[in-house]
């Protein structure tokens, strides 16, 4: 095992290598001064209840988008626009067991260089996605190659158009997006988790660093899904499925990662010796995993298998080889590299492409899709869905309104008010201690922050 490289330096120097870079503000019409100075521009502590686990941060503001101000970057300086934002998502399996001791520099790194988005360590690798400034960007990832398990990471980037710019800059009293426009769930801070697995697939026997399928490039990858003999699996969840897949592709109906090996095991028919199965009629139609069920003298059948941005597809691939499946490929970069690579007029992709991040959906060019959130259950709803009376913003959609209760969508309300009142979820005084607003001037009496 290689030996983690000084942290703490690596942080230090990268951090100084982006002294000139674009998150320095300089502004030619007002003063620094008549901006909150680096020590008051921590929002205070604050806890979200939308998260799967309660998380705490702290989180440097940058001028609002659209603002007259100079952004230094190298040794020039670009007056008059807001520098652009960049979307990058990457992962790396790698042997990685002191992957806790990464978090801290690599948290204090993105925060200083005003980094947001999410990052997973474990001890099979690194997993995130992040959005900021080109300059900023590029020095986390290269911080993070810095470790040489690390180097190499499989990337996928685009950029963020200026509506995204706006819900990039969150929801405080500077930003150009006023409070309740959107709410601002995804891109508003950094989150850097330590967990078992970077991708959540429950079986400690699957080591993509050891065996993983062949990897297809998108300019080859219609011929390959264009073979009769090919089974085409999409190993995303349904709710992925339902807004765009490839044709011909055989949805597993999951609801989580986690069920795909029970899903290729019924399937398949694939018994404890994992050497021979059910093998596949294809028949073309994309029909249910039902239809997959065959002859069981036949030969497991070649597996062409596709997910968002490659990372569930290097451990299903490797699964299935574990299972006794001689022939396994995977879309190298997923659907987003074939997005971007493939114009439209010689794709055999049909719908958009649920993200995890605040653009919900991409479409050809990784373009801004339709669709967007319900923050009720986290699905992406379309126009059309939210036309459905079950339709209700922040609260519920028709993919959940039949399973709230009126007590849960009542609390999701309570939240939604918030929101819409104060431009963050728990009112101003969220995360710290206020006076109790006197009764008969109770709007005076509130503490608000210096800066949101």
């Amino acid at each position: 095992m290689l030996p983690v490289p000084p942290l703490a330096a690596a942080r230090r120097a990268a951090t100084a290598a982006a002294s000139g870079a674009a998150h320095r503000l300089l502004l030619p019409v007002r003063s620094l001064s008549s901006y909150p100075s680096s020590s008051s521009t921590l929002v205070p502590r604050r806890r979200f209840g939308h998260m799967p686990q309660e998380c705490t941060f702290e989180r440097a503001l940058l001028p609002p988008v659209g603002r007259n101000f100079a952004v230094a970057v190298g040794d020039g300086v670009l007056d008059g626009e807001a520098p652009s934002l960049l979307v990058v998502s990457f992962y790396r399996f790698a042997d990685f067991p002191d992957h806790a001791a990464f978090r801290r520099p690599l948290k204090e790194l993105c925060e200083e260089l005003h980094v947001s988005g999410g990052i997973i360590l474990a001890p099979e690798g690194i997993n995130g996605s992040i959005c900021g400034t080109p300059v900023a960007v590029d020095k986390v990832l290269n911080f993070i190659q810095e470790d040489d398990r690390l180097k190499g990471l499989r990337m996928i980037q685009s950029p963020v158009t200026p509506e995204d710019e706006a819900i990039h800059h969150g929801h405080t009293s500077h930003s150009p997006v006023g409070a309740g426009e959107d709410a601002p769930f995804r891109w508003d801070h950094v989150r850097v988790k330590l967990k078992k697995e970077i991708v959540t697939f429950g079986d400690p026997g699957v080591t993509p660093t050891k065996m993983v399928g062949k990897y297809v490039k998108p300019k080859d990858w219609n011929n390959l899904i264009s073979d009769p003999d090919t089974v085409v699996i999409d190993v995303r969840n349904m709710y992925e499925i339902r807004i765009g897949k490839f044709k011909k592709a055989v949805d597993p109906c999951t609801n989580s990662f986690r069920e795909f090996p029970t899903w290729v095991d019924d399937q398949f028919q694939l018994v404890e010796s994992n050497t021979q199965g059910s093998g596949v009629d294809d028949n073309g139609t994309g029909e249910p995993a039902a239809d997959l069920n065959g002859s069981k003298s036949k030969q497991l059948p070649r597996v062409a298998m596709y997910c968002t941005g490659g990372i569930r597809c290097e451990k299903a691939s490797s699964f299935l080889l574990g299972k006794g499946f001689k022939e396994v490929y995977h879309l190298e970069g997923g659907i987003l590299k074939y997005l971007e690579e493939i114009p439209k007029a010689e794709s055999l992709w049909e719908g958009e492409c649920f993200v995890f991040d605040k653009r919900v959906s991409v479409e050809y060019g990784l373009a801004q899709g339709t669709h967007k959130l319900c923050y009720g259950c986290k699905q992406p709803v379309s126009n059309e869905d939210m036309e459905s009376p079950q339709w209700e913003y922040g609260v519920s959609c028709p993919y959940c309104f039949a399973t709230k209760s009126e007590e849960e969508k009542e609390r999701a309300r309570a939240r939604q008010h918030q929101f819409k009142t104060w431009g963050v979820i728990g009112g101003p005084d969220k995360g710290r201690s206020t006076k109790r607003p006197d009764a008969n001037n109770a709007m005076e009496s509130i503490q608000l922050p210096k800066s949101v």
